[in-house]
């Protein structure tokens, strides 16, 4: 199975990257750029172009580092998403956010495969949660704790995951999504951030990983 790793930045490809030195399955990790917009566009590019050579993907990863929520998704630790799901996508109200599928459009949440995600962070040791989109990073408590309201379930946050996922659904592809958590959700405080640390280990948990990858097809759920 032909898999493609979707990366926000170069940092985050060659971390993930680095593996799948030696023999590997036929994965490809791919720098998709910042933001929901830009990773959709990307992705659907990549599979559009392996589709057309016939070498298809069998799954799509959205990889990265992020913010955790604390105190269930420390800096440093891992997150595996149970679901994809955008934040910020829809109106905000006299009553509050409103969010798409409320106004009667499109979808906010992509559930990947739940053997995937259960095999995923068994061999990681990452946390099974809610990865959350946003086009606009969390930089105050208050933000912050309006999100966890409406997302109770929510461990991270990241700018690419439901775009990844929403370009892996148009072609037919599972998709999954794994954050290192580099710094918490809340008020920005750049002394705080751990990206070293976040890289390193996405790198080990990639390295876990990599037997689940070569021994999973989709129709284990």
């Amino acid at each position: 199975m032909r898999i493609l790793v979707a990366t926000a930045v170069s940092v985050e490809r060659d971390a993930v990257a680095r593996a799948f030195t030696g023999p590997a399955p036929a994965v490809d990790v791919l720098a998709v750029g910042v933001g929901p917009a830009l990773a959709a566009a990307a992705t659907a590019t990549a599979l559009t172009r392996a589709a057309q050579e016939g070498s298809g993907y069998g799954l799509v990863v959205s990889a990265g580092i992020g913010g955790g929520f604390l105190p269930h998704a420390p800096v440093g630790s891992l997150v595996v998403a149970d679901e994809i799901t955008v934040a910020d996508l829809g109106a905000e109200t006299a009553d509050g956010f409103v969010p798409v599928t409320e106004l009667g459009f499109g979808a906010v949440t992509h559930r990947p495969p739940a053997a995937l995600v259960r095999a995923a962070a068994a061999a990681t040791g990452g946390r099974a949660g809610a990865v959350l989109t946003v086009s606009t990073v969390t930089g105050t408590a208050a933000r912050a704790d309006a999100l966890r309201e409406r997302h109770p379930s929510a461990l991270a946050e990241a700018m690419e995951g439901f775009g990844v996922a929403e370009a892996a659904r148009l072609h037919g592809v599972p998709v999954l999504e794994i954050r290192a958590v580099s710094n918490p959700v809340g008020p920005r405080d750049r002394a705080a951030w751990r990206i070293g640390d976040a890289l390193a280990a996405l790198t080990e948990g990639f390295g876990k990983l990599r037997p689940v990858l070569e021994g999973w097809n989709d129709h284990d759920d």
